[in-house]
């Protein structure tokens, strides 16, 4: 049985489904992948592009990204999630942002990339205090 990826925007006006195995799984901590998801770094979902499909409308955005290539980041055009990338360097795969996904459990990170601009934003650190639900 091969695997479908499935998900969607936090409107729920796109969504998305990818076929087949993922490629790679990481997350990314370059400044292009930092500042796009407002975060300390973008989980992400490699796919193939032969696979992958989308329904609702979509705003792209084309920048220099980590890679020092082109990349394409997707989004809804209503509720401006951030859902998944089409990197011009890379015509067949598209990389799906983990956050996005309909079963976000299923990410397991294979590595990691640029470590050396990994910034202490996410707080997983000795010493701060982690609460499993909302803080009192």
């Amino acid at each position: 049985m091969s695997d479908c990826w499935k998900g969607r925007c936090l409107c729920g006006a796109v969504q998305y489904h990818a076929r087949g195995a993922a490629l790679a799984q990481l997350i990314c901590h370059c400044r292009d992948c930092q500042r796009a998801s407002g975060s300390a770094g973008l989980p992400v979902v490699v796919v193939s592009a032969a696979g992958f499909s989308f329904e609702g409308e979509i705003r792209s955005y084309t920048i220099t990204g980590g890679s020092g290539m082109p990349t394409t980041r997707n989004s809804c055009a209503r509720c401006g999630s951030l859902l998944f990338g089409t990197p011009q360097h890379a015509p067949d795969i598209v990389t799906l942002y983990a956050g996005t996904l309909d079963e976000p459990s299923r990410f397991r990170a294979q590595f990691v990339q640029f470590t050396c601009e990994r910034h202490r934003l996410d707080a997983r650190e000795p010493g701060v205090e982690q609460y499993s639900g909302r803080a009192p």
